[in-house]
């Protein structure tokens, strides 16, 4: 179980202009929120509220992950950032997730999911990456996966295959998503994909929040 007094603590990275009643506290959803991308099941989120007196279902406690829209901000403050792909099952089928970590702070500045992994969906990860970002001047850090590499190649960005040092700021970020998605089995079942993006650009919050 989860230190009560660290989940107390006001947590103003969570933009509550959502909630549109106001039927229960605030401090409540922001704990609710922050129990479940932590590792706590929704289930379990719902119980440790009503613990505090709060009464809210596992199905609301989903429903403020979702409607709460967080995605990572950041900026990059070296000039290396470390990226990769791994798949992940939703709903017992393969996807991919993409994501890329800056090595000087480790927080994460993008994830996507994809049904797929192929040059396009490499490729529209990059340019999304890129417009966010600005990455003209990046070394960017990649194993030998399939995409990444060559996509790089072709699209002229800076790069270098690499199995250890800074790269493993990503490993240990992709690391961590397994282990707080332990409580869905380390996988997503019965979500939409809808659902599962949200909750890991939720989760890229979560995991910056705490490198500060």
């Amino acid at each position: 179980m989860l230190d009560p007094e660290r989940l107390s603590d006001a947590i103003t990275w969570i933009d509550l202009s959502f909630v549109e009643r106001r039927r229960t506290p605030e401090w409540a959803i922001q704990v609710g929120i922050r129990c479940h991308l932590a590792g706590m099941s929704l289930r379990d989120a719902s119980q440790f509220l009503d613990e505090w007196g709060v009464q809210r279902s596992h199905v609301a406690i989903h429903d403020w992950v979702h409607k709460a829209e967080l995605q990572p901000i950041s900026t990059v403050s070296a000039d290396q950032l470390a990226v990769d792909e791994k798949m992940i099952r939703l709903d017992g089928q393969d996807h991919w997730l993409y994501g890329a970590v800056d090595p000087q702070t480790n927080e994460i500045l993008h994830v996507s999911l994809f049904p797929t992994t192929a040059k396009q969906t490499t490729r529209w990860f990059l340019d999304e990456l890129h417009r966010r970002y600005h990455l003209d001047d990046v070394l960017f850090l990649v194993d030998d996966a399939d995409h990444l590499g060559p996509v790089l190649a072709e699209d002229g960005y800076r790069f270098q295959v690499i199995s250890h040092g800074n790269r493993n700021a990503i490993e240990r970020v992709f690391r961590e998503v397994e282990r707080r998605t332990s409580s869905f089995a380390n996988s997503f079942s019965h979500v939409t994909f809808e659902t599962a993006e949200s909750w890991l650009e939720a989760f890229a919050v979560y995991h910056n929040s705490r490198q500060t």
